[in-house]
């Protein structure tokens, strides 16, 4: 296989994101929220590897008549921003305004932060929170908290993406990386397992979606307050 047509097989495996993400959205439409999930998950499994192997064969090189940033960014909106919400609005997890807040909340932020050329730091990180409300959700369903929690919850994420706070990226972000994508795999599994079992509250998949998404979410902030160590 030549360089040109591995880095073309790359564009393509990213490109199954929409396909991912309109099956989702056709479960979500018939409120068949653990097919939804199993969709979304297939999708960020999807997303946690083009990036390495779109770095691996170099497509900027050789495959440059496709941009696999915009590709990546418009599939990563369906996927982590906009279905997420939708489910989230429908799902009668929130009461009266609260579902309209919420998704208006959730779309407007996210759009914004995702066309913000700053959203990245120098060692691969996110600057704020990075809208990854695909993982919010799944666990808010998992949990199934209170609607003001719901609410509080979004809008401090939400505030979360406009502010100097680091967040890690499980591939990219070598510090702890030796933890940090175990962690996400584990979060993948734990998530998976969870939409298997439609969410089952006496699975203890929970906890572990739990537990890892306390980890994901704390640990760029961890980094900023714990100084590296000198080599």
């Amino acid at each position: 296989m030549t360089p040109a047509l591995k880095a073309l097989s790359v564009h393509l495996l990213t490109a199954t994101g929409a396909v991912f993400a309109m099956l989702a959205m056709l479960a979500a439409v018939q409120a068949k929220w653990d097919l939804m999930f199993l969709w979304l998950v297939v999708a960020f499994a999807v997303d946690g590897i083009d990036g390495p192997l779109a770095r691996k064969y170099d497509v900027k090189t050789h495959a440059p008549q496709y941009d696999g940033v915009l590709l990546d960014l418009i599939i990563d909106y369906l996927t982590y921003v906009f279905i997420p919400a939708f489910a989230l609005f429908s799902s009668g997890l929130l009461e009266g305004w609260t579902g309209w807040f919420v998704i208006i909340v959730i779309t407007f932020a996210s759009v914004i932060y995702f066309a913000d050329t700053r959203m990245k730091t120098k060692d691969k990180s996110f600057a704020g929170f990075p809208g990854c409300w695909n993982m919010v959700v799944l666990v808010l369903f998992a949990i199934e908290p209170n609607f003001w929690i719901i609410v509080g919850l979004v809008t401090i994420l939400a505030i979360a993406m406009f502010t100097p706070l680091k967040f890690i990226h499980p591939v990219r972000t070598q510090r702890w990386r030796n933890l940090s994508l175990p962690m996400a795999l584990a979060w993948t599994f734990f998530g998976f397992w969870a939409a298997w079992v439609d969410f089952d509250p006496q699975s203890w998949a929970h906890w572990g979606l739990v537990l890892t998404s306390v980890y994901l979410l704390l640990a760029g902030i961890l980094q900023q307050i714990i100084p590296e160590k000198s080599a």
